[in-house]
């Protein structure tokens, strides 16, 4: 079912209630990385430009209901927002007597999981939400998996609802990946055990060419093919399952591993080809034979899905197999879409952004999207229509 879109509403001088994913890292007080900042702004400069009041509303952390911690604060994100927009950004905590904010200006409501009844999806805490705005705009994609209540409880609530741009453009990319994907459609998983991403893993064998899986994940599937793990991180339950898998779609095996003897960043990374792995030994990246064959394949690929590096990537000596797929897959005429955290990281370690053709802003959000689930904050938007806002 269709959503309404933002580009769809007039909203000038309405009062606009934005909700961002701003949960971003912070080092000294101070914001770390800006990547999901700059990801919201477009939304927010749209809506300025449009001459709405913004209110903008996010999350930060994890603080216990109820709790104000100043920790958690985000005094720090909304100095961060205020900067990358060249406008002052004030933080209000005490709302819920109203927001004061002029036409084409921006606020910034204190961390959301301050307030009570927040991740209950209280009732009584979205109406108080939808009574800020005219128009609730979703675009936090990275909580869309979450029924909360600035994520489903306010878009069932407000007078009118729609998706930002950032949530649509998520949505475009995925829906891209699965529904129509150019082929041959190449998914690469990586990650440390099989049982956090079955669904995903069980849902892409259902549409997907082949299948590179990296980490403890593919130490599981080459148990499964009977080849030789040492020490290595595995989830023996799991053969069965990447076995069901494999009968399914093509997972190609590695045929040479960088293994060592302990999960040590001092220690040096030592080439085995895969049935030369000790039983001291742990495998902690795919070898140089294994990660140019792997490369060939992402070439011929029409579509690229990326979650998860192959080894242990932090560390240089086990970072190699990654480094080159992710170059292959920059390099590749490929579709490509990456998302993760781990994902994020190698893509920017490698500087290989400018080939990567979508990078997603979800983590759970995106491997439930993959997984076919249902996200809650999407399905609250079916069915809304534009209503008395409409261009």
């Amino acid at each position: 079912m269709a959503i309404p879109l933002l580009r769809d509403f007039d909203i000038r001088g309405k009062s606009v209630l934005v909700r961002e994913d701003l949960n971003v890292p912070l080092e000294d007080g101070r914001v770390a990385n800006r990547a999901r900042i700059d990801a919201a702004l477009p939304t927010v400069r749209h809506c300025m430009a449009a001459g709405a009041r913004v209110v903008v509303v996010s999350h930060l952390g994890r603080p216990r209901p109820g709790e104000r911690d100043p920790a958690l604060s985000l005094a720090p994100v909304a100095k961060a927002l205020g900067d990358a927009l060249g406008c002052a950004v004030p933080l209000v905590d005490d709302w819920k007597d109203g927001v004061a904010v002029a036409e084409a200006d921006v606020v910034l409501l204190e961390n959301i999981r301050f307030e009570a009844g927040e991740t209950a999806n209280d009732p009584v805490l979205a109406q108080r939400l939808a009574a800020l705005c005219d128009v609730f705009v979703m675009d936090a994609f990275g909580t869309a998996h979450r029924a909360h209540a600035s994520t489903v409880g306010v878009a069932q609530t407000a007078s009118a609802a729609c998706a930002g741009p950032l949530l649509a453009a998520e949505l475009s990319a995925l829906g891209r990946v699965l529904d129509d994907p150019a082929r041959p459609l190449v998914a690469v998983v990586g990650g440390a055990k099989v049982s956090t991403k079955l669904a995903v893993l069980e849902a892409l064998a259902g549409v997907a060419d082949s299948i590179v899986v990296g980490g403890g994940i593919a130490n599981t599937f080459l148990l499964a093919s009977e080849m030789r793990i040492g020490s290595s991180l595995a989830e023996p339950d799991q053969v069965d399952v990447a076995r069901r898998i494999m009968s399914r779609v093509d997972v190609p095996m590695p045929v040479d591993l960088m293994t060592a003897t302990a999960m040590d960043p001092r220690l040096p990374a030592r080439l085995r080809l895969r049935d030369e792995v000790g039983s001291n030994e742990m495998v902690l990246d795919v070898g140089p034979e294994t990660a140019r064959r792997l490369s060939d394949i992402v070439a011929e690929a029409g579509t690229v899905l990326w979650n998860g590096p192959l080894g242990v990537f932090e560390w240089d000596q086990f970072g190699e197999g990654t480094r080159v797929l992710a170059e292959a897959i920059a390099a590749a005429d490929a579709y490509s879409v990456a998302g993760g955290g781990d994902t994020l990281a190698a893509i920017a370690k490698y500087r290989v952004d400018e080939g990567i053709s979508y990078q997603s802003t979800g983590g759970g959000a995106f491997l439930e999207y993959l997984a076919g689930e249902t996200l809650p904050a999407v399905a609250a938007l079916e069915g809304r229509t534009v209503g008395p806002h409409r261009r």
